[in-house]
């Protein structure tokens, strides 16, 4: 029986797009089943502990720059530290993804155009034109999905993604969930990739 992963993420987060294609190709590698949970941070840190960047201590918003370099060459990739169109409210592109899963569509097209619609070209996924024009260069209808999105089943489904997140012990994006086992931070996919080879049984807190 394959396993699955139940993956937390926001169009926001520059560390969700910088391990995503690793994560899909991750997944892939060990047939395991990918469960899509868009969640919004601004609903998830402030019930978690965690800060928004504006209002992190400038050591940590400096540290983070130097953290994005390093890992923008370690995955060999070529985005913005500061893209022009970041941040942004990504309500409406995360309700996408969960409106193309409600449909029993695929989402992955959707998703690695919008993260690098996002991060290498610096647009904002906060505009619905933009949010779009990726639905139709992926093969989608555009209005359908939007209105889709801003429905009350979809956006119902996620907030209800939070609370999930904030359940399971998520408190960041990206989070790979494995068997109850959180994974945190697109730096951790190695560690989730030792796990699904192993097949070892979850780790929990003592």
């Amino acid at each position: 029986m394959p396993r699955s992963i139940d993956y937390y993420f926001t169009l926001v987060s520059p560390w969700a797009y910088i391990g995503h294609d690793l994560f899909l190709a991750t997944a892939r590698r060990h047939g395991a089943a990918i469960v899509y949970r868009p969640v919004n941070l601004g609903e998830v840190f402030p019930n978690s502990g965690g800060l928004p960047l504006a209002r992190r201590h400038p050591l940590r918003q400096r540290y983070r720059l130097v953290e994005l370099q390093r890992w923008r060459e370690k995955r060999g990739l070529g985005f913005a530290l500061k893209p022009k169109g970041w941040p942004f409210d990504p309500t409406l592109a995360d309700c996408v993804a969960v409106a193309l899963v409600a449909r029993g569509d695929d989402p992955k097209p959707y998703l690695s155009e919008a993260f690098r619609a996002a991060f290498e070209q610096e647009l904002s996924l906060g505009d619905e034109g933009v949010v779009a024009r990726i639905l139709r260069d992926v093969g989608h209808d555009a209005d359908v999905l939007i209105a889709d999105a801003r429905s009350a089943p979809i956006t119902e489904a996620y907030a209800n993604n939070n609370a999930r997140a904030l359940a399971a012990g998520v408190f960041g994006s990206p989070s790979y969930v494995l068997d109850g086992e959180v994974f945190w931070g697109q730096d951790r996919l190695e560690l989730l990739d030792d796990a699904l080879r192993s097949g070892r049984a979850p780790f929990v807190a003592e």
